[in-house]
């Protein structure tokens, strides 16, 4: 056993998010165990990780061990099983890091103790899951949610227990993004299979934002300490074929990166009512300025311990709906990124479909003249065109299956949002109230009158303006 004990500072922390604290590891190890103590408060909250020695700082591509934030305080490697969050396998000799994450550090400094534990007790090496390929045959619609957490991160349910509730919301896919660690795996990938696909997702995770990878196997380095490191990690993923996506760009937690060549924005993030309408905004900004970023929603539900009933803060709200020619992860990937689909309130919200002369959302077309809408269980509520000028029309959906073919001339792009009427809206309102139970409001939402923000029941993905792009 060795201790080690630091203090650490705001010098340390504006020096850098990670402070590291390196130990020796003799061959033959089997087993390592690490505990931290520190006086946890609020103002004093620091993350834990580990490295092994093949980690050549950032960017790394090999060399994580781990990762679990503020959510542990202890954590084992060994060659045949890991704490969640933490890589089993091979014990590399030489010069291990525990690596710290400076969250919070108090103007006095805060002592930290490290405790490590060396064993070389004979373990088998247990070889990592294989990843599978299941596939649902037959185009239509299928619903998913692309960001949600077990306890490989920071929530407490097990991997068991998110996958029962992806199967209650009636889901056809799942990305399950669990903060700077791809060990959820271990579950996902033998249990993925043509009733309910799961999606290799990572959310990297940072005080100054968050963004998930889809479609990559591998660790992606998430230690950015730069506004340019965005770039990095954009090239990272990149190289790896898969999709990047900003995360919740809207408070408490907004993206303060330089905006980097991302493939998706997630617009909508839990409940409408929590700030979504400031990421919308700024996704309709960037739509504006010439980007093209497809529209994803996702709950980023913390499943707990226990199997929670349907309701308006579980899984699956807001729903991802994706047209696809099969259910399958790489048609899932590949319709995120054309952004084929919508966005909508749960896994039974409004339908929303547009169409411009035969071109599909996240199509490109070199003119419109008109845009055919399908709206379906939306009747009462509104429907809202919109293109890089603004809202360009707004229409009542008449009846619960709604189809209207409507004459526009847009910039840019053009895409449509459902709008609950006033009469949904204080519905909708009540049903929070009643959930809050007399509580303040949470997301930092104070002083906000939520009586006079629209609620938007689902959001297409634009159609664009211009030259489609050539398939030679």
């Amino acid at each position: 056993m060795t201790t080690i004990t630091a203090h650490i500072t705001r010098a340390d922390q504006s020096k850098s998010p990670y402070f590291y604290i390196p130990f020796d590891v003799p061959a033959g190890t089997t087993r390592i165990d690490v505990t931290l103590a520190y006086p946890k408060a609020d103002d004093c909250v620091i993350d834990l990780g580990a490295f092994d020695p093949r980690d050549t700082g950032y960017p790394a591509a090999e060399g994580f061990r781990g990762w679990s934030g503020g959510a542990r305080d202890r954590y084992f490697i060994a060659t045949d099983d890991a704490t969640p969050g933490y890589i089993h396998g091979e014990i590399q000799p030489g010069t291990w890091n525990v690596i710290l994450g400076l969250y919070k550090v108090p103007e006095a400094g805060a002592d930290v103790t490290v405790t490590i534990t060396l064993d070389s007790s004979p373990r088998i090496l247990e070889p990592q899951p294989a990843r599978t390929f299941p596939v649902r045959q037959g185009a239509g619609w299928y619903k998913g949610d692309l960001h949600c957490h077990t306890f490989h991160s920071d929530a407490r349910g097990a991997p068991e227990t998110l996958h029962r509730a992806a199967r209650q919301a009636g889901l056809d896919f799942l990305a399950i993004a669990d903060h700077n660690t791809v060990t959820q795996r271990r579950y996902f990938h033998p249990q993925s299979s043509p009733d309910l696909v799961f999606i290799r997702a990572m959310e990297v995770t940072t005080a100054e934002g968050h963004a998930n990878v889809y479609g990559v196997d591998e660790w992606i380095d998430f230690r950015m300490t730069r506004p340019s490191d965005a770039h990095t990690l954009a090239r990272m993923v990149h190289d790896k074929g898969g999709l990047l996506s900003i995360n919740h760009d809207k408070p408490p937690i907004a993206w303060d990166y330089e905006l980097p060549e991302a493939d998706c924005q997630e617009v909508w993030q839990s409940t409408w009512l929590a700030w979504n309408w400031i990421a919308l905004d700024k996704w309709q900004a960037r739509l504006a300025s010439g980007l093209r970023l497809s529209a994803i929603g996702g709950s980023d539900f913390h499943q707990p311990v226990d199997l929670q009933p349907e309701g308006p803060l579980v899984l699956a709200r807001p729903t991802t709906v994706l047209w696809l020619p099969e259910l399958s992860e790489d048609a899932v990937l590949t319709a995120m990124k054309s952004g084929h689909g919508y966005v909508t309130e749960s896994p039974n919200g409004p339908h929303l479909e547009i169409d411009a002369h035969g071109t599909p959302m996240g199509g490109t077309i070199e003119t419109i003249s008109s845009v055919s809408v399908t709206a379906r269980g939306a009747a009462g509520e509104i429907l809202s065109l919109i293109d890089a000028s603004g809202e360009i029309a707004r229409i009542e959906i008449t009846n619960a299956d709604w189809q209207t073919e409507i004459p526009v001339t847009p910039e840019t792009f053009i895409r449509a949002e459902i709008i609950a009427s006033e009469t949904t809206r204080a519905m909708m309102l009540a049903e929070f109230a009643a959930l809050l139970e007399g509580r303040e409001l949470p997301w930092q939402l104070r002083n906000v009158d939520l009586r006079d923000q629209p609620i938007r029941r689902a959001l297409s993905n634009p159609i664009y303006v211009g030259r489609p792009a050539s398939t030679e």
